[in-house]
């Protein structure tokens, strides 16, 4: 089977797994830096998402650099369904996660009016905006390996 760009192993797999890490984290600290995140049980459940993104991310990202400096593409069918199973739960649990965050942003901080903090509600909306976009990259990572795991 021949390399496909997103596929484990090739450069486009790092950079989607390293962009999956960077929006996490992001959304971690920018969460993380306000004064009463832990408040809102939607925001602790996107710092645990988020959180299992980054360990997730980062472990595949460091798999993906391994076999492009030994110059190898991982295309092993049990290997590619363990990637397939571990993107689909943390697509999930990061959409999730981010849905509800935005929900609760929403509710709470326009249409209530609740949010006089001002700084404090930008960090928030950042962080969810981050997740989103952690949520795509994961996404397309997903839908990737599916892909391989029906092609082989």
């Amino acid at each position: 089977m021949r390399a496909i760009p997103g596929s484990p192993g090739t450069l486009t797999s790092l950079f989607l797994r390293i962009m999956q890490c960077v929006f996490a984290a992001g959304s971690i600290a920018s969460m993380s830096t306000t004064s009463n995140f832990f408040n809102f049980t939607a925001f602790c459940y996107l710092i645990a998402s988020m959180g299992l993104q980054v360990v997730w991310s980062f472990a595949l990202a460091i798999l993906d650099g391994i076999a492009l400096v030994k110059k190898k593409v991982l295309h092993n069918p049990v290997l590619v369904s363990l990637y397939v199973v571990g993107d689909w739960v943390t697509a999930l649990l990061s959409l999730a996660a981010a849905s509800s965050s935005g929900g609760i942003a929403v509710l709470y901080f326009n249409d209530l009016g609740s949010c006089g903090l001002g700084e404090e509600c930008q960090k928030y909306q950042l962080a969810v905006a981050l997740a989103f976009l952690g949520w795509v990259a994961v996404s397309i990572s997903f839908l990737i390996m599916l892909w391989l795991f029906a092609a082989s």
